[in-house]
């Protein structure tokens, strides 16, 4: 059953790996997209709303949909569509084939995020230690292929329908065969135990308590404004703002994807040392020290020194909001995670429109202090993130044979 449980973790690395690469592709290529399909300054936050709403809405489907299918099955299906919605966005010539290709992508990935971090927390649960730092780390490094790829694709002055097939090649076989290892714990069979008995709220029942999640819904929210802000934002930042050319303008997502990846690889050693709400505080200060250095470069390469320490800070947060989520409400651990990632892209639909809004109106420097600021309101819930003495963090970690045990029984 160990090798079980060690498949399923590989093959669910892998997912996350493949999500980084896909969501890199689009990202970075946003000003090459704005050029294929002419579309204007004024649409363009549009076009990057719609995405998180339809992805919200993907998130709640999932959120139900768990009740009846586990939700390894619902990965399965949801990353092929991410992928060829990817491909679709580079092959299209008409606005209209964009904002279909935009919605498939927005839907798929709400249930791919929602289903992958479902996967995730149930695995930590299992192992009884920190693991889920290790998952987004893989998401990093997908980040980092993903945008290497991208400035290949820049560089050479690629279509974006050539940059993007091979890479879906590869990924969309890899991920269907990977697909057979995913492991479900008994997060399924809760939430249909929690749709029956009519959703108990509280830490101990079968249900998700809004006003006990609502802290760590709004620390997400907040991460992804500011990751919303250099995935979106980074390159026409340096491109506009900072007199960069447009293959350098690739670098600062590939950068901050690096400094994630480096401090999530180190992060779960981090939190079983010095506990998640340490780790929090300090990537909140850190996060924040990073925005204000964007904020006042004088060039591209102070820009993306600001955009490596934000990497460094926002790295943890996220990981560290759905392990306490999972932590917070063990008997509905799949739908406590399927809420909280709806604010996901409630902070990036709030990220994107503002910055563009106040970059427009005022300044994009000036923009960069918003996710600034709101970063550091992290700090004051910082403390939703502790650890129960029956739970692991925080020095509470439960023995790890006993949790495989348990798990082992319900696989």
């Amino acid at each position: 059953m160990t090798d079980v449980l060690r498949r399923g973790r590989a093959s669910l690395a892998f997912s996350f790996f493949a999500q980084g690469v896909a969501f890199a592709l689009l990202v970075t290529r946003i000003p090459a997209i704005q050029d294929r399909y002419d579309v204007s300054d004024g649409l363009l936050p549009a076009f990057l709303a719609a995405v998180p709403i339809l992805a919200g809405v993907g998130s709640v489907c999932t959120e139900h949909l768990v009740k009846r299918v586990p939700p390894s099955h619902i990965l399965r299906w949801a990353q092929p569509v991410v992928l060829l919605a990817l491909l679709g966005v580079g092959a299209g010539d008409g606005l209209w084939q964009l904002g279909l290709a935009l919605a498939a992508f927005g839907l798929a990935v709400g249930a791919l995020d929602a289903s992958m971090n479902m996967l995730g927390v149930s695995l930590q649960h299992t192992y009884g230690r920190s693991i889920m730092l290790g998952f987004h780390a893989a998401f990093s490094l997908g980040g980092i292929v993903g945008a290497s790829l991208a400035w290949v694709g820049a560089h050479w002055d690629l279509a974006l329908f050539v940059s993007y097939l091979p890479v879906v090649l590869v990924l969309l076989p890899a991920a269907l065969v990977g697909s057979r290892w995913y492991v479900d714990g008994g997060g399924h069979k809760e939430a249909q135990a929690s749709d029956g008995a009519g959703g108990v709220s509280g830490t101990g029942g079968v249900g998700v308590g809004f006003k006990l999640l609502l802290p760590l819904c709004l620390v997400m929210a907040i991460a992804y404004i500011g990751d919303s802000t250099v995935s979106n934002w980074s390159a026409k930042y340096l491109q506009d703002v900072l007199g960069s050319s447009e293959q350098l303008a690739t670098v600062p997502y590939n950068v901050y994807m690096v400094t994630t990846l480096l401090g999530r690889a180190v992060g779960d050693f981090g939190v079983r040392r010095f506990g998640a709400v340490a780790v929090v505080r300090v990537g909140a200060v850190v996060a924040a020290a990073g925005f204000a250095v964007v904020a006042v470069a004088p060039g591209a390469w102070v820009g993306m020194l600001g955009f490596t320490l934000v990497g460094f800070g926002l790295c943890v947060i996220v990981p560290q909001t759905f392990a306490a989520a999972g932590r917070l409400f063990p008997g509905a651990a799949d739908a406590a995670v399927a809420r909280l990632n709806i604010f996901n892209y409630v902070g990036f639909l709030i990220g994107s429109p503002l910055v563009g809004a106040l970059g427009d109106a005022w300044s994009y420097r000036g923009a960069m202090l918003v996710p600034m600021a709101l970063v550091l309101v992290t700090l004051f819930y910082a403390r939703s993130f502790a650890s129960g003495p029956s739970r692991y963090g925080d020095g509470h970690e439960r023995p790890r044979t006993a949790d495989v045990g348990r798990g082992s029984n319900g696989l």
